[in-house]
């Protein structure tokens, strides 16, 4: 199998923090509140999200959930 290595982009990022005012993004509409818990609005649907996760959002201005683990083994701050 061949071997990939990610290209060096600079994205941004927010760390959802239940106890945070206000809350990482829900202000746009990005982060919401369901009855199974909080929500982010991604190009694939609402996905669940929880305390600690970082809410990235992409190249193409997309959102999406990562973990707290693979967000600090993929991303490093930027000066």
């Amino acid at each position: 199998m061949a071997k990939f290595r990610k290209k060096p982009v600079v994205i941004e990022a927010e760390q959802f923090d239940i106890m945070s005012k206000p809350l990482p993004f829900a202000t746009q509409g990005i982060c919401i509140l369901g009855p199974q818990g909080w929500f982010v609005q991604t190009m694939e649907g609402s996905l669940h999200i929880s305390n600690g996760d970082w809410i990235i959002k992409g190249v193409k201005g997309e959102f999406y959930p990562c973990k707290p683990d693979i967000f600090e083994a993929t991303y490093e701050p930027v000066e």
